[in-house]
């Protein structure tokens, strides 16, 4: 029989361990945040808390404006009110803040960098003896912090959702999808060779088929079909099934002719592989990209540069985190009795010339022979040199 005594005396034994198990890792990251002192977790409290402040105050008023741009389209095509908000909108937000992200870091640095100096409490920080170098640790720190959130929801998180919105928009905002393709020829392996006349993305299907085989230059085996279908329930991936179909294999001087009416086969493709789609890169995951992109190039397509483009710009766009903190701190820091109307003005060019570069370096890429990683971190190359040269003169 289990009585009070027994029970409370379990009780005691598992809070025991568990102190003795929680206890040495508070203690242990206690220990490892005792060089952020009070005056760093104040200016990191000020800049996350801003930066979350200025993201809710302007995706906001994006999406007053987004609703009665397309009332009308959600209306025309009946579209559920659970879909608009959970489908579309809560894909909209993280798409769009992480998308603008440099931007709300570099408001949120010079609207509350500004106030400090305003209230001469930067003046008070260096008047004590702290360099400016050790004044921008707490910054470093808080765009380390988004920097890594940014990547991890761009790289992961968002693809997903980017998704379920696309699908939306091809159902209520009339923003079709491509689903179709004709005259498609990729090599699916060493030496194979498939060909598709027409292919419906809508029913995974595929008309007049053939798969060729070659070695040493010559083709040894041919698979001929009317329709082969890609089996989406099936647990191996590249599982086809081929219907009305024929092989020919040719060895020397003889050929030998089989045929029937279905088969079941391996090919290594798959129907992304077969349907490009505007912005499709967008819905990979970077993992998800890095091997698309690496099965592609063994193929020998040229259909790659702008996955390229937005696999290594997803990485890029991190570091922009850090460029324009720097550039806002140096900006903002110094007390002036004009106010910081002027350098507020230089900051949002710089940072909205530094997006637009981002999208013109991008389209380079795609549009001429630049090379994807050299585009994308071409905007972090060119204002890493602005940044070094504001935060040099920020102390003078």
């Amino acid at each position: 029989m289990i009585t009070l005594r027994t029970i409370r005396r379990k009780a005691f034994k598992l809070y025991d361990a568990m102190r003795r198990r929680v206890l040495p890792v508070v203690q242990s990251t206690k220990e490892k945040l005792q060089w952020i002192k009070r005056m760093d977790w104040y200016i990191i409290n000020k800049f996350i808390g801003t930066y979350v402040y200025s993201i809710i105050l302007i995706i906001s008023v994006s999406i007053v404006f987004d609703v009665n741009e397309n009332l009308a389209k959600f209306a025309t095509h009946n579209a559920p009110l659970r879909a608009i908000v959970f489908d579309y909108y809560a894909n909209f937000v993280p798409y769009f803040a992480n998308l603008f992200s440099p931007l709300f870091v570099f408001i949120a640095v010079i609207f509350f960098t500004s106030k400090l100096a305003s209230n001469s409490e930067i003046i008070a920080m260096l008047a004590s003896g702290m360099s400016f170098k050790r004044l921008m640790r707490p910054y470093l720190i808080s765009a380390a912090l988004i920097a890594l959130l940014n990547f991890y929801l761009g790289s992961f998180v968002i693809p997903k959702g980017t998704v379920v919105r696309h699908d939306f928009e091809s159902l209520y905002k009339n923003n079709k999808k491509n689903t179709s393709a004709s005259n498609i020829q990729l090599m699916v392996d060493k030496g194979v060779v498939a060909y598709i006349s027409q292919y419906d993305d809508l029913r995974k299907t595929g008309y007049g088929f053939a798969l060729y085989k070659f070695e040493e230059k010559k083709m040894v085996s041919q698979l001929n079909a009317s329709i082969i279908q890609y089996d989406t329930i099936s647990d191996a991936r590249y599982h086809w099934k081929a219907r009305n179909w024929k092989i020919r294999t040719l060895k020397g001087m003889r050929e030998h002719i089989s045929s029937g009416y279905e088969l079941d086969t391996l090919i290594q493709m798959e129907p992304t592989d077969l349907v490009f789609s505007k912005g499709q890169q967008e819905t990979f995951t970077s993992p998800e990209l890095k091997r698309y992109i690496s099965k592609q190039q063994q193929r020998g397509s040229k259909n790659v540069v702008q996955y390229e483009v937005e696999y290594h710009k997803r990485i890029a766009s991190s570091f922009a985190s850090f460029i324009l903190t720097i550039i806002g701190v140096s900006l903002s820091s110094r007390k002036r009795k004009g106010g910081m109307g002027l350098y507020l003005g230089i900051g949002l060019a710089l940072s909205f010339t530094y997006i637009l570069l981002q999208t013109v370096s991008a389209t380079f890429a795609i549009n001429a022979d630049t090379p994807p990683i050299l585009a994308a971190w071409i905007p972090n190359i060119l204002y890493a040199f602005i940044a070094y040269y504001c935060y040099k003169q920020a102390p003078n």
